[in-house]
């Protein structure tokens, strides 16, 4: 770190003269060619004035006071460069002043980010945001006291250096994927900018930081094993409710917290006498617009009215999804699915096989999952060597005869 020219001086300006005769006592802070004066609340007779000094020729007291003042701004100098990394004279006069010089460092700045986050639930953002950011926090707060043996740092230490040691931690030590790692990274980020903004560190360490790149591959149940599901003899109505609702999921694109929430209000008859579930996706806050297919009719009739119906306008009486990816575990194995079958699965599947494997242009998918770009879509539907073949078939019989090769 470049050492910086930092230097304290002490005068008299002698156009400001009471009509006792005194002069106040002024003081500059100079720091890197700027400087910046400020006033010590003292005065004195000019000819008492020691200016080669730049003290009192003989008052004892003035000096005292005058030591104590520039004591105060060395250990304002020294704690700034120590926290933030960087000084500057304007810092210093405010320092003096008292002017911010109660600066959190990072794991305060970040409880207090929790903190807003936290009254913010259902407005700006979910409860299953905030418990990400809760586990973020609890991440960083490990890797400080067992890797640095310290429980806070100030934000001066936070470097390039030291983000990379975090996800280093985050990937080896904790063996997390890089998508786990991207979102406990990403309220640290968020944390560790607002502090950039708030002036507590002169450059932002995350410019030029790139996350590794992930390779995106989302499980879903191809057509022959979606079928294995349906035909699987279940024992007992709840299991036979969790896999159609899993099945309802791959036939609509419904998330867990939008099947959850789904209500009679949301399913819509158009005049062509055309049924479609219109919603705002609980995640995303953007409409999907979802046509409803004969087999998702079916579902809808078996449960109307029944033990399985939800309450204050519901559609279903949903279970937790830990419940439901536990019952999935069991009825994967009695239709001899050789996958860890989740909930979340089912959207995949209704993307890729359902969907996109019979033609639907993705452009159509993509406002039914209510996606706000058609980036996220292109992730969540994997196109399959079967559709490849299918649409190389058809392209060939488009082509057949068209061209031949010059004799």
């Amino acid at each position: 770190m470049k050492r910086s020219t930092f230097n304290i001086l002490f005068y008299i300006n002698r156009s400001k003269a009471k009509k006792s005769g005194k002069c106040p006592i002024l003081g500059r802070i100079s720091i890197d060619g700027e400087n910046t004066a400020f006033s010590t609340g003292l005065d004195i007779l000019p000819n008492l004035w020691n200016i080669d000094l730049g003290r009192a020729a003989s008052d004892t007291t003035i000096n005292k006071q005058i030591e104590s003042i520039k004591s105060d701004i060395e250990t304002h100098y020294r704690t700034m460069l120590e926290t933030k990394g960087f000084v500057t004279a304007e810092m210093l006069k405010n320092a003096l002043r008292g002017i911010g010089t109660h600066q959190n460092s990072m794991m305060q700045e970040f409880a207090n980010f929790l903190d807003e986050k936290k009254r913010s639930i259902g407005i700006r953002v979910s409860e299953n945001t905030f418990i990400q950011y809760q586990k973020g926090y609890r991440h960083l707060q490990t890797y400080l006291q067992s890797k640095l043996e310290v429980s806070d740092i100030p934000f001066g230490k936070v470097d390039i250096a030291f983000i990379e040691d975090y996800v280093y931690y985050l990937k080896i030590d904790l063996q997390l994927a890089p998508m786990s790692v991207r979102s406990f990274l990403a309220p640290f980020r968020t944390v560790v900018r607002r502090a950039f903004h708030k002036g507590l560190m002169r450059q932002y360490p995350f410019f030029g930081y790139v996350h590794e790149k992930e390779v995106h591959r989302r499980k879903y149940l191809s057509g022959e094993e979606l079928e294995r599901l349906m035909k699987a003899s279940l024992k007992g109505t709840s299991s036979n409710f969790a896999r159609n609702m899993f099945l309802f999921s791959c036939f609509t694109g419904l998330s867990y917290s939008d099947l959850k929430n789904l209500q009679h209000s949301h399913i819509q008859q158009y005049i062509d006498g055309s049924r479609w579930i219109v919603l705002h996706r609980q995640k995303s806050k953007v409409a999907s617009y979802i046509p409803i297919l004969p087999f998702v009719e079916q579902i809808l009739n078996k449960y109307s009215n029944t033990k399985f119906s939800g309450k204050e306008d519901c559609v279903f009486k949903v279970q937790t999804k830990e419940n439901f990816n536990v019952q999935l575990k069991k009825i994967a194995k009695v239709a001899k699915i050789d996958k860890r079958l989740t909930f979340h699965m089912s959207r995949h599947t209704y993307a890729t096989t359902v969907c996109l494997n019979n033609g639907v242009p993705i452009e159509s998918l993509s406002q039914m999952l209510g996606h706000t770009s058609i980036k996220t879509t292109q992730i969540y539907a994997q196109v399959t060597r079967t559709k490849i073949n299918e649409d190389m078939t058809n392209l060939e019989r488009r082509i057949e005869g068209q061209y031949k090769l010059a004799q």
